[in-house]
């Protein structure tokens, strides 16, 4: 792995490098995260997964499973899987969908909503407490360079390129490839249902 400075002079590293650090971060990260956030629901019942589920539910408001599938970046068959147990377990229910008889609303319960929000008053304060000295303009840049990547590694699992056009004499442009207008969410059939690795390392699955 290539350090964050140039050999020579300790120059700064081309952004490329930064991005490649950046990458690489990412799958350990998601991987711990998965891990405290199971030691933290060892109680209640619920996996990771599910607490992501009710997290989606409570933030976006009764989804069907596609649209939820698609809101988190994951196939239908492993949220589904989940909204089966967290139905299961009292915390989320069906309801008509008046805009598709035939894929219903997926709803949290009274439980459901108790649940996740005594789950996230914990969380908030832990990272209240370990995490006071980031500055919120550093977290605003972060999410910025998250969103950013998110959205060209989803043009990459759909198969677009950053097309390069050369005119004649008025110089040279750029032009990028379109994301498909069908409603997909850019990803390709049998896509895992983790975020994918960073490049180098092997690809592992966390618990549900």
């Amino acid at each position: 792995m290539r350090g964050t400075e140039g050999e020579a002079g300790g120059e700064p590293a081309a952004t490329e490098d930064l991005l490649y650090d950046v990458i690489r971060r990412l799958w350990p990260l998601h991987r711990t995260v998965v891990r405290a956030v199971e030691r933290e629901l060892a109680d209640t019942g619920m996996t990771a997964g599910e607490h992501a589920l009710l997290d989606a539910l409570r933030t976006e408001g009764p989804r069907t499973v596609p649209q939820l599938a698609r809101s988190m970046g994951l196939d239908r068959q492993p949220v589904q899987r989940w909204v089966n147990h967290a139905a299961e377990l009292g915390l989320v229910v069906t309801a008509p969908n008046p805009a598709h008889r035939r894929s219903s609303l997926i709803r949290l319960t009274a439980e459901g909503t108790a649940a996740i929000r005594g789950v996230q008053q914990f969380e908030a304060t832990e990272l209240r407490q370990r995490l006071a000295d980031l500055p919120a303009e550093d977290v605003r840049t972060t999410l910025h360079v998250l969103d950013r990547l998110g959205e060209e590694f989803r043009h990459l699992a759909n198969g677009s390129r950053v097309q390069r056009e050369e005119t004649d004499s008025q110089g040279s442009r750029d032009s990028r490839g379109s994301e498909g207008s069908n409603g997909s969410n850019g990803k390709p059939e049998g896509h895992d249902d983790r975020p994918a690795p960073p490049p180098l390392m092997r690809k592992g699955r966390s618990g549900e």
